[in-house]
């Protein structure tokens, strides 16, 4: 990806443009979400133990690698809507989709 979000250039994956309103959303119900790019920010996956110890087991093709609260949660995809509200224990509707005007 060239960027951190991988919702740059032609061709945006609709799933990554998911992940980033989503983690948009969270931040602004003040959610703390921090989200990492293995070719922009290496640094972060070196120093979390947690998620060095899996790549060097399982290697990047088990990215992406959902961590909440220092635990791998989710491995080798990105979290549903319902998935995130549940795991994060917030309000089902707080991820819905909003009809435009």
């Amino acid at each position: 990806m060239c960027c951190p979000t991988g919702i740059c250039g032609v061709g945006v994956d609709p799933e990554l443009l998911r992940i980033s309103t989503v983690l948009d959303t969270l931040k602004k119900h003040g959610v703390i979400v921090d989200r990492f790019n293995l070719n922009s920010a290496p640094a972060e996956f070196i120093k979390d133990k947690t998620i060095n110890a899996y790549i060097n087991g399982k290697g990047t093709e088990g990215l992406p690698a959902i961590m909440v609260d220092g635990e791998i949660v989710i491995t080798g995809r990105y979290p549903t809507n319902e998935e995130f509200t549940k795991l994060l224990d917030l309000p089902e509707d707080m991820l819905e989709k909003r009809e435009s005007p």
